[in-house]
């Protein structure tokens, strides 16, 4: 089969992970016989050096007439300044909001062979493996009003937290189809104690309850759900919270696995279903760490298992996509680390030395 990827490897280590999971993608198309026919653009701040803009029409474009997205990380220092008027990050929310990707998919998985590695003891993270669905366009991030404005009494700032009733049957349906699709249960995340719009959420969370008899449905909130993440993760299947709580839910869960660089996402516009091909966009969850751009240590999991989603979700490649996650599980097990997960009496390689371990294991698979 042939299909059409456009590449957005943006800054910091973005361009150098994203490298090694197009390498892993090709890897792919040679043992299974498809074509990958990539685009390559510019977006965040790479973007504003070269053109004025995080996002383009022409990186928009891309976005618009290829099968998918595999993106890297935008930002950095040099465009941090609170002043600026552009500002990467606002490529990053922009794509997404064109893309009409509403639901971003975080698996976390702490593989057996990396448990010692988790800063939590091993007893608490053992066969942990749990997702966390993050509604990604609208409450705190997007509605407005929102901005700083003078007054006579200083500076007030402020941001909107709004949904609509359809924005939170959508995304809380993606989590009920993936809870039916693992260990059916859900845990709909809120702080409806508190907020208007969380109340919402958990009524309709509970109203869509009735279509998914086979899934048990849990609301929790989520300071609550915050500290039993660290207490006994293993509780958990899969998670859906609204865009905020989701942002730190799962970097907070990121942890469980030992390094943010081993962890993918999916970021989609429907419902994910087996076998159907539907865009997507799809990125490591960890963000550009200029500390360590261009050293050649960063850890590519986190971009090869994002391709692995991809081929899965957007491409209807279900085997290929296990196939990756076979290979990663593989080299893992050969003791070979980045800098990041590293331990004693573990071999500590590079980046590219990683992406090599992974299309060898994909090769040698076939």
């Amino acid at each position: 089969m042939e299909f059409n990827i456009a590449v957005l490897g943006g800054d910091g280590i973005g361009p150098e992970v994203t490298d090694q999971g197009v390498r892993v993608l090709e890897a792919v198309g040679r043992a299974f016989g498809h074509t990958f026919n990539l685009s390559y653009g510019d977006i965040g701040g790479i973007s504003i050096d070269k053109h004025g803009t995080p996002l383009t029409d022409e990186t928009i474009g891309l976005l618009d007439s290829n099968d998918a997205v595999l993106f890297g990380a935008v930002g950095g220092p040099k465009w941090d300044s609170p002043d600026a008027k552009v500002r990467p990050e606002i490529g990053l929310l922009d794509m997404r909001a064109h893309m009409g990707v509403f639901a971003n998919i975080r698996p976390v998985k702490v593989y057996s062979q990396l448990v010692e590695s988790s800063v939590l003891k091993p007893d608490i993270v053992t066969g942990v493996d749990l997702v966390v669905v993050r509604e990604l366009t609208g409450g705190l991030y997007y509605a407005e009003p929102r901005g700083r404005r003078e007054t006579p009494n200083g500076i007030v700032a402020e941001d909107t937290m709004r949904y609509t009733e359809g924005e939170i049957e959508r995304v809380v349906r993606v989590g009920f189809e993936l809870a039916r699709g693992r260990r059916k249960k859900l845990a709909s995340v809120d702080k409806a104690n508190v907020l208007e719009c969380s109340r919402l959420w958990r009524t309709v969370a509970t109203r869509l309850a009735a279509e998914y008899p086979d899934v048990e449905l849990e609301h929790v909130l989520v300071d609550a759900c915050a500290m039993q993440l660290i207490q006994r993760p293993i509780d958990y299947d899969v998670i859906v919270a609204e865009n905020t709580f989701g942002d730190i839910l799962s970097d907070e869960a990121s942890m469980l696995a030992a390094s943010m660089g081993l962890l993918p996402s999916a970021s989609l516009a429907g419902v994910p279903v087996a076998g159907m091909r539907s865009g997507g966009l799809y990125e490591p969850i960890h963000g550009t760490a200029p500390d360590i751009a261009g050293k050649g240590i960063a850890n590519p999991t986190g971009s090869i298992l994002s391709v692995a989603l991809m081929v899965r979700y957007s491409l209807g490649l279900t085997e290929e996509g296990a196939a990756i996650e076979l290979a990663v599980d593989q080299v893992l097990g050969q003791n070979v680390r980045t800098a990041d997960i590293v331990t004693e009496g573990t071999q500590q390689v590079s980046t590219v030395e990683m992406g090599d371990r992974v299309v060898a294991a994909i090769e040698q698979g076939s």
